[in-house]
């Protein structure tokens, strides 16, 4: 239970967003009619909370008196739907699930402070589980939202049962591409991708370089709200972090520090995110796990959300409290 004080109203994304589905409920016919509901309906779950001076959406469902409870952060340039499939699928094996979005992103509300740093979403992760009494937990991430659970995981171990990891690795990095990569992905996700009105360049863009799998119409769509949901601000300062030296050479030490269980699934045929790379960053995990998924791009909880969910729940099972004294 979520206190008083901590409770907020619906942010203005959210409401232009509830509104823009009303309008294709009632204008849209078929499929995409029945998907804007299907939206539509995700929404009585959604709550309002605000972390250090700044609004929060949050998704809260599954079983009240679930025994096993996973917080689902999601990626870079992304928001809490791209686990719609995942929530939908651990609810319905008994999993408690809570997808929020990062500040900048999805509905939450963009920072007036301009601070995307990962130290800073960190801080607000501690205090999102905190406000929700949440106690000990499993967590799930891909993308960037394993620099953000690394992070939180370092500081607060002993709320943190275990944790899944997408799309996340040893990134190879060196001063030539700490210096141009930031500038060219801005260039084009701010200066290309989020000026596009058309979902049929994300699709391809998708399709070719993402995924190894047909991903859903509506996922697409999904996939393509992110960019006008997300600030900019987000976009550059996440990417300059990623791509610095300090970061990818401290993610192996701070890897290697944690005593908690961690899945690092990888899509065989992943080009952003090797699995080679993936195993590597697996190895220097005191209690690591890695998981080659073949026929699978950078796009998992898309691609197969049934593969997805079945990890997530197996690695939540077997470290549960319950049946598993040693577990964290």
């Amino acid at each position: 239970m979520v206190r008083d004080d901590r409770k907020a109203g619906p942010t203005k994304k959210y409401q232009a967003y509830r509104k823009k589905l009303k309008e294709r409920m009632f204008a849209a016919k078929g499929g995409d009619a029945a998907y804007a509901a299907y939206e539509d309906g995700l929404t009585e779950k959604s709550r309002f909370i605000e972390l250090n001076g700044v609004v929060h959406h949050y998704h809260d469902s599954g079983p009240v008196s679930a025994e096993e409870t996973v917080v689902l952060v999601h990626g870079w340039d992304c928001w809490w739907m791209w686990w719609h499939h995942i929530i939908r699928l651990l609810n319905g094996r008994g999993i408690r699930t809570i997808a929020y979005d990062l500040k900048g992103h999805g509905w939450s509300d963009n920072d007036h402070r301009n601070d995307y740093s990962i130290g800073s979403f960190a801080n607000d992760f501690r205090e999102f589980t905190d406000a929700l009494g949440l106690g000990q937990f499993h967590i799930a991430a891909f993308s960037f939202g394993p620099f953000i659970a690394v992070q939180y995981a370092k500081q607060y171990p002993e709320t943190v049962r275990s944790m899944v990891f997408f799309n996340f690795g040893y990134l190879e990095n060196n001063s030539v591409i700490e210096k141009i990569a930031p500038a060219t992905i801005n260039f084009t996700f701010n200066n290309l991708l989020r000026k596009v009105s058309w979902w049929l360049p994300a699709y391809v863009f998708a399709r070719l370089v993402l995924s190894r799998n047909t991903v859903l119409f509506h996922d697409v769509l999904i996939g393509f709200e992110s960019l006008s949901l997300c600030a900019p601000e987000a976009i550059e300062q996440s990417t300059g972090q990623i791509t610095s030296m300090e970061v990818t050479e401290g993610i192996v030490r701070q890897i290697e520090t944690l005593d908690i269980p961690i899945l690092f699934v990888a899509g065989d045929g992943d080009s952003i995110m090797t699995a080679e790379n993936t195993a590597k960053l697996a190895s220097y995990s005191k209690k690591g796990l890695f998981v080659n998924v073949p026929q699978c791009g950078h796009l998992i909880t898309l691609e197969l959300p049934d593969t997805a969910a079945d990890l997530i729940e197996e690695h939540i099972r077997h470290n549960a409290v319950q049946g598993n004294p040693s577990a964290v």
